[in-house]
């Protein structure tokens, strides 16, 4: 990121916030995907909700599809105050020295959006939201996507159809992994490149939840998407720890009313936008969609769950082992 540019918008930043009295409180919430995405959806409500609850004391600048910060730079502007908030997807906190969030990746780790929900809006979620404290970082709640499938250029019915294809994957330690599980080769970028990787043939294909793969028009060059719900694609919303704990008290709390009715405006939409983006998909013609069998969502289960032992080292066995609690899950049953 160039310096000059971070400069720039911490003045502003600095400027909006408090300089002047009569002045709202300027935040501004960039994020990387598409504005009629559940994220982009879901940060335009926070933005209208802040507005009102505040009686216009807080105006949220949302900036949608890259246009401030790309994936690489957004964390960084962030701890830097260049920015005040920010919905990364739970990917992110890995390379940023909190690897426990690296269990959200973990594949086939939750199967619907109740055992999700157990962690997400439970204890052990608030446990991983504290440790980006030391970061300078605040987390105030996790908003989901949705569930990623596979998609690519040739059928995909069995892990093997994944061999040797050059996947695009988030930077994800567990995510390299996953895609190696599959005899696959991952290609880390960012999210904004992705389309254009696809159509030139840079990768063969990725993963993604229906939503950002249609808003993107990857679907347009993409033949085949194969229904196999094998990771959880969700956020979390965060803001400067030093800008949110200098605001006024009933500021702040106005805003975590917003967040917190946010929240359930994201979650609810989100599958709402995946089924709809779904359907927008085998409409348009280009791309096949294929429901596994429950024999062959097996087999995918049994190729990737052992990325969980092997990620224990990364993660951590206690925060693996936690999550099995709230979900009841066990991979030796498999």
């Amino acid at each position: 990121m160039k310096f000059s540019k971070l400069l720039v918008a911490m003045f502003a930043g600095a400027i909006s916030f408090g300089a002047f009295a009569d002045q709202p409180i300027v935040i501004k919430f960039s994020h990387v995907v598409a504005q009629d995405t559940p994220k982009g959806l879901a940060a335009n409500h926070f933005a209208k909700r802040a507005d009102e609850l505040t009686k216009g004391k807080v105006k949220v600048e949302v900036y949608a599809n890259s246009t401030l910060y790309k994936d690489k730079e957004e964390m960084e502007a962030l701890q830097l105050g260049a920015v005040q908030m920010l919905a990364p997807s739970l990917a992110k906190f890995g390379p940023l020295g909190v690897k426990e969030f690296e269990v959200f990746d973990l594949p086939y780790i939750f199967d619907d959006y109740n055992e999700l929900h157990k962690v997400t809006q439970g204890p052990v979620g608030q446990q991983l939201l504290a440790k980006l404290e030391p970061k300078g970082i605040r987390g105030l709640s996790y908003w989901d996507n949705g569930f990623k499938s596979f998609s690519l250029n040739a059928p995909i019915k069995t892990p093997a159809d994944l061999k040797g294809k050059k996947l695009r994957i988030q930077s994800s330690k567990v995510l390299e992994e996953e895609i190696r599980a599959l005899g696959g080769l991952p290609q880390v970028m960012a999210f904004s490149e992705v389309y254009q990787a696809l159509q030139t043939g840079v990768v063969d294909g990725t993963e993604n939840p229906i939503s950002n793969l249609y808003t993107q028009k990857m679907h347009e060059v993409q033949k085949h998407l194969t229904m196999t719900e094998h990771g959880y694609l969700g956020y979390a919303v965060i803001v400067n720890k030093k800008f949110w704990d200098g605001l006024p008290a009933d500021i702040r709390g106005q805003l975590e009313t917003a967040m917190k009715e946010s929240t359930v405006y994201a979650n609810k939409i989100a599958k709402e936008q995946n089924d709809k983006d779904l359907d927008a998909v085998k409409k348009s013609g280009k791309t096949e969609v294929y429901v596994p069998t429950k024999e062959e969502r097996l087999a995918f289960k049994k190729a990737l769950v052992p990325v969980h032992k092997k990620m224990e080292s990364r993660i951590g066995s206690e925060i693996i082992q936690s999550l099995y609690k709230e979900t009841g899950f066990n991979p030796g049953a498999l």
